[in-house]
C-alpha cells in the first residue's frame, strides 16, 4: 500500500513538473530537435535537471552498497536505502544489441515526428486531444506487439534448444 501511494505521488509530481515545464507541448519537444531552425533549449534544462537528480540518486546507492552510510558517516541510525523495497534493481546488463539500437531509433522517430514520449503523452491524455489519444493507442499496440515478438522469440528459442 505505502509503495503504491508514494508510486502514485513520484508520478504525479512528474506529470505536474511536465505540465509546469511545457513538456507536454510536442512543439516544445520538436523545436529542441529542429537545431537548424528557431532552437528552443528550454528540453536540454529539464533533461540536465533530470539527469542531475539521477546521477546523485545513483551515487548514494551505490556507496550505500559499497558499505557506506551508518558507520562511514558516524552516523547512528542511517536510513536503509532504497526506503520502500528490499534491495535496488539495477540493470546488469552493459551491452549494446540488435533490439536495443532498433527500440532507441524507432523511439527516436515517434519522439520526433509526434513531439511526445510516453510520459508526456500519458500526462496529456487529459486534454482530449485526438492527436494524443491516436498517439497513446499507437504506442500500446507497439508494446503490444513487442511482447507478443518477444515471448514467441523465447518460445522458439527453448524449443530450438538441443535435447540433453
Amino acid at each position: 500500500m505505502k509503495q503504491g501511494a508514494v508510486a502514485f505521488l513520484a508520478g504525479l509530481l512528474f506529470a505536474v513538473g511536465l505540465g509546469v515545464s511545457g513538456m507536454t507541448q510536442p512543439s516544445r519537444v520538436i523545436g529542441f530537435l529542429d537545431v537548424a531552425g528557431s532552437w528552443d533549449p528550454s528540453l536540454a534544462f529539464v533533461m540536465a535537471g533530470a539527469i542531475s537528480v539521477h546521477f546523485l540518486a545513483y551515487r548514494v546507492l551505490r556507496w550505500r552498497r559499497r558499505g557506506g552510510g551508518a558507520d562511514a558517516a558516524g552516523l547512528a541510525h542511517a536510513p536503509r536505502f532504497p526506503l520502500l523495497a528490499d534491495r535496488a534493481h539495477i540493470p546488469t546488463r552493459a551491452d549494446i544489441d540488435a533490439r536495443l539500437v532498433a527500440g532507441a531509433a524507432l523511439f527516436g522517430v515517434g519522439w520526433g515526428l509526434a513531439g511526445y514520449c510516453p510520459g508526456p503523452a500519458l500526462v496529456s491524455l487529459a486534454t482530449g486531444s485526438s492527436a494524443v489519444l491516436a498517439f497513446v493507442a499507437a504506442m500500446a499496440a507497439g508494446m503490444a506487439i513487442e511482447r507478443f515478438a518477444s515471448t514467441r522469440a523465447r518460445v522458439v528459442e527453448t524449443s530450438e534448444r538441443p535435447m540433453e
